[in-house]
């Protein structure tokens, strides 16, 4: 290390043709990925999720405070508990929370308030945001939590996808009973809930259309 903490980049410069194939390669894997709701109880192989939780833990964040932590949950008793907590909010919301605008939105994809994937998937990944640091009871400031934890979720969802495995951002608002039932510490707050595993062999995903690149790239 140099005297004012920095070190060398390591940093391998492509070609300029290498350098436009790996972006293609990369967006078409990345077109392919799937909201997945109906999971294969199969078991994963061993150490798969560690390496993407690896990934995901090397996003930048504000000030490099890292505000990030992930549960991983493969208990089953917990997973019930999860799903019934969800369940029981998600009736709410369907019932009443949500507006009809909201409900009319969300009919093409076929969702209700029963979450059997909570169950299904081997495994969930429970990610919070630490809305400050939290050292020996002493409270640190962190900065851009939400955007330092969001840009962590998406290395995580291409980790996965990458690594062949099917995911679902689920975010059962709200979401305080899962701080409750993981025994999360009081600087921290679910943020996202992601079960992860292989989809179910007679899998079924919505007929859904993405915004061509016209609607949402602008060129100055």
């Amino acid at each position: 290390m140099t005297e004012k903490g920095f070190i060398p980049l390591a940093f391998e410069r492509k070609d300029p043709e290498s350098v436009a194939e790996a972006a293609r390669a990369f967006r078409a894997v990345m077109e392919t990925r799937r909201s997945v709701r109906e999971f294969s109880r199969e078991e994963l192989p061993e150490g798969v999720i560690e390496e993407c939780l690896r990934a995901a833990g090397s996003a930048p964040s504000g000030a490099n405070l890292q505000p990030w932590s992930f549960v991983v949950v493969r208990d089953p008793a917990l997973k019930r508990r999860i799903r019934e907590a969800a369940e029981a909010e998600e009736r709410e919301n369907y019932e009443w929370r949500m507006g009809e605008e909201w409900l009319k939105d969300l009919e093409p994809l076929g969702t209700d308030d029963h979450k059997p994937f909570l169950e299904d998937a081997p495994a969930l990944i429970v990610i919070f945001r630490q809305a400050y640091g939290l050292e020996d009871e002493v409270k640190r400031k962190h900065y851009y939590v939400m955007e330092s934890v969001g840009i962590a979720a998406g290395f995580l969802l291409a980790a996965l996808h990458q690594a062949g495995l099917a995911t679902l951002t689920h975010t059962p608002s709200p979401m305080g009973f899962l701080e409750e039932i993981l025994e999360r510490p009081r600087n921290e707050r679910a943020y996202l809930l992601i079960p992860v595993g292989y989809p179910a062999e007679d899998c079924e995903v919505p007929d859904i259309t993405r915004k061509s690149p016209e609607d949402f790239i602008t060129w100055k």
